[in-house]
């Protein structure tokens, strides 16, 4: 999402400026070259620091969180609703018309205060129950939210559920930050890689492991348990190491399974 620009924000009563939902930094280093801080004058615009989530979640409440409960949930035939977190959002409407008027909308609102949407994540999807199709011989899609794709399904009992499981983008993005870290690391003793490993296994379980995800966890744990086999085999010319040395090596070096009771399928 583009960041509110001086010129470009136009308040509106009871709706801070850009300069206002800013953070001012006295001593603030012009354009500083970590893409951090960017200092003009009184005003400062914090780039990817820690602070940019949180003025992006202030000014996003008067933009986009007033203005939908105010606004635009008067206007609407059916029941909706709106959930946000930072910069990124989902809305939900019980009726057709009312999302394609809202998503005609929403970027003239943004575009109001300087901010624009994305061209490629923002979308219609329909996400009616699958017993109770909007026409004939259509299916619900899914979206993903969050780090989660939400798609329907059948429970245990054989009712209709909404279930999340990790979006592969973030699943492939995990792996691949495992790999890289295995590359790097191959040569640090074992002891300490195992260690490391199993505290990145654990954060990812934490963060991921809800109600119908065990399989995208076990498939997780089941690709970090070969690449670190792979990377260890390349720690020297003769360091290939066999699944019966690996298996007895995990055996004292264990990598955590995810079994958290949160993690079960529903």
């Amino acid at each position: 999402m583009k960041k509110p620009s001086r010129r470009e924000a136009s308040p509106a009563p009871g709706l801070p400026s850009a300069r206002q939902a800013a953070l001012a930094v006295p001593g603030a280093q012009t354009g500083s070259r970590d893409g951090y801080i960017e200092h003009e004058g009184l005003f400062c615009k914090i780039v990817w620091g820690v602070l940019s989530p949180l003025l992006a979640n202030v000014y996003l409440h008067y933009v986009l969180d007033v203005w939908f409960e105010r606004e635009v949930k008067p206007r609407l035939k059916g029941r909706a609703f709106l959930v946000r977190y930072a910069d990124d959002f989902v809305m939900g409407f019980a009726c057709e018309e009312d999302a394609r008027r809202v998503l005609a909308v929403l970027p003239k609102r943004l575009g109001k205060y300087g901010l624009t949407i994305h061209p490629d994540k923002t979308r219609l999807v329909p996400f009616g129950r699958p017993d109770r199709p909007a026409a004939p011989g259509s299916a619900p899609g899914s979206f993903d939210f969050l780090g989660f794709t939400h798609f329907w399904s059948r429970s245990l009992k054989g009712n209709w559920v909404v279930k999340r499981k990790t979006a592969d983008s973030r699943f492939h993005r995990a792996v691949k930050k495992i790999a890289e870290w295995c590359r790097l690391n191959r040569h640090r003793p074992i002891p300490e890689q195992a260690r490391t490993l199993a505290q990145k296994l654990r954060g990812h379980y934490q963060y991921y492991g809800v109600i119908g995800n065990l399989g995208s966890l076990q498939r997780f744990q089941y690709v970090v348990v070969h690449l670190w086999r792979k990377w260890l085999s390349r720690r020297n010319r003769r360091g290939y190491l066999s699944w019966t040395k690996y298996l007895g090596l995990l055996r004292v070096f264990v990598l955590p399974w995810p079994t958290s009771p949160s993690a079960a399928s529903p």
